[in-house]
């Protein structure tokens, strides 16, 4: 595994493509396996780790991204939230979270809720005067809420890797993702005293009905997906057909959706989808080899005869997340660490529903996080902001996400509540 570990580092660091370095590193330690006959198997295991039903629903939550960023449903949203918050010190501000956790509920992906929002909220939040860093922060910041409140595709992913149960998944995030939401209200809430934001115009009951009604269809939508979740109408792999349906009846009730848009969206997700999915698949190349070799039983003996403190062993876990986060792609990171993480965190008693909340957050987080921060790369190309000043700007937001993170790994009555409550796991 040495040859093949540098390997992947060096092309890690010289900026080859994700798929490519997984791919070179895994056939790469096949060969130090020495076992000719696993070569034949290459081509099977890159084709296994991409057919799996539970994957279907990435395909789908991409489309929907791409329907609800052409039917102006964010627009409709913004007019409520602004509507009912503009009045308060930095409205707009707090209002880019909240229409970020509504999205999170509908398209489960953190790009997906960062475009949308900087198509939208960019140029409010410059007209408003926010300086644009701290407008770019936010909306990048914003959007790892996708991936965290359900539907999300980082959960689907997790549990396709683990067995876990993506329902449970699914509940167990919502707690998690409405305390980010908090911890990003209580930066916005220093920040605009700082940059001495503006207040909106004055509260206005008439018009905050009136946008209520304009911005239903859009609240719904939601409400639908999660409530057909957490009531056991659709599965969670059905959301992401759910979540396409409602994107597009909502955006013909606001008649910007037209279904002469579709080529271009199906053209646009296929090649987002297709880019997803070579990763899984020359990942899970590298996830068998390292399974064949027995490397995460290796890790498992070397960090247990370190320590058997839990407290210590969950700090380690958490320290290595970080540090992977900064250097590596989040998918090809959960193809690598979770057979090599799971089984330490059960072996010291952790719920692997729990696990599997903090693991994937503390991987979402990453999304923002230099030099590697996917979500920024996006935040900034689709702005114009500068990299380096998103990069500056982004930090108070993610040392909350980080507080909350760490504290929600020794607080897990609190990440199970909601399942335990619906009775999808064991109280």
């Amino acid at each position: 595994m040495v040859i093949a570990g540098a390997l992947f580092i060096i092309t890690l660091l010289i900026g080859v493509p994700i798929a490519a370095v997984l791919g070179i590193a895994g056939v790469v330690h096949i060969f130090e396996i020495g076992n000719p006959a696993f070569l034949n198997v290459i081509t099977q295991r890159v084709f296994a780790g991409m057919d799996v039903v539970g994957l279907t629903c990435i395909p789908f939550f991409i489309v929907a991204g791409e329907v609800m960023n052409a039917s102006g449903v964010t627009s409709k949203l913004l007019e409520f939230i602004r509507s009912l918050i503009g009045h308060v010190k930095g409205g707009l501000a707090y209002a880019a979270v909240i229409i970020a956790m509504i999205l999170a509920a509908i398209l489960g992906s953190a790009n997906a809720v960062a475009s949308i929002l900087c198509a939208v909220l960019i140029p409010e939040m410059t007209r408003d005067r926010y300086p644009e860093e701290f407008s770019g922060a936010l909306i990048a910041s914003s959007g790892i809420l996708g991936p965290i409140i359900p539907p999300s595709v980082t959960f689907v992913y997790f549990s396709v890797l683990s067995n876990v149960s993506v329902n449970a998944l699914f509940m167990a995030g919502i707690i998690p993702g409405i305390l980010l939401g908090l911890g990003f209200a209580s930066v916005i809430f220093f920040s605009v005293r700082k940059f001495n934001l503006p207040k909106g115009e004055p509260f206005d009951l008439k018009k905050l009905l009136r946008t209520f009604v304009s911005a239903l269809p859009a609240l719904i939508v939601p409400v639908i997906i999660v409530g057909g979740i957490m009531g056991g109408i659709f599965t969670p792999t059905e959301s992401g057909a759910i979540s396409v349906l409602a994107s597009i009846i909502a955006g013909l009730i606001y008649r910007k959706f037209k279904f002469s848009m579709l080529p271009a969206i199906f053209v646009r997700s296929a090649i987002a989808t297709a880019g997803i999915f070579i990763i899984i698949g020359f990942g899970n190349v590298i996830g068998w080899s390292m399974a064949i070799d027995r490397i995460p039983q290796a890790i498992q003996a070397a960090i247990l005869g370190f320590t058997n403190s839990k407290t210590i062993i969950i700090l380690i876990m958490l320290g290595i997340l970080i540090i992977v986060g900064c250097l590596m792609e989040a998918t090809a990171a959960m193809l690598i660490f979770t057979p090599v993480m799971l089984p330490i965190a059960t072996t010291i008693g952790m719920d692997p529903v729990h696990f599997g909340i903090i693991f994937c957050v503390m991987l979402t987080i990453a999304l923002v996080t230099p030099p590697v921060g996917m979500t920024l790369f996006v935040t900034s190309n689709i702005s114009g902001i500068s990299l380096n000043k998103l990069s500056k700007a982004v930090v108070p937001f993610v040392l909350t996400a980080f507080i909350v993170t760490f504290a929600l790994a020794f607080l897990p009555d609190v990440v199970m509540l909601i399942p335990r409550i619906l009775g999808i796991v064991a109280g």
